[in-house]
């Protein structure tokens, strides 16, 4: 995710708490949507597309937030 961000990433990583939860959280819901979509967890259409929104804006703060800090 991001390879253009990868070192801001690292760094980020190891120290701002609110950064990490977020990336924790964006790669908890992935893991999730693949178990889901690969049916090793049933569940509806519905809800893998509501994990996916949450994912998509996870992933779009996370964005905007590196992108605030290469400017």
């Amino acid at each position: 995710m991001f390879p253009e961000h990868r070192d801001l990433i690292t760094k980020l990583k190891n120290k701002d708490h609110h950064f990490t939860q977020l990336f924790e959280k964006h790669n908890e819901l992935d893991q999730k949507i693949q178990n889901m979509e690969a049916q090793i967890v049933h569940v509806s259409h519905d809800e893998i597309e509501g994990l996916k929104k949450q994912k998509l804006k996870i992933k779009d703060e996370l964005f905007a937030y590196l992108e605030s800090l290469s400017s």
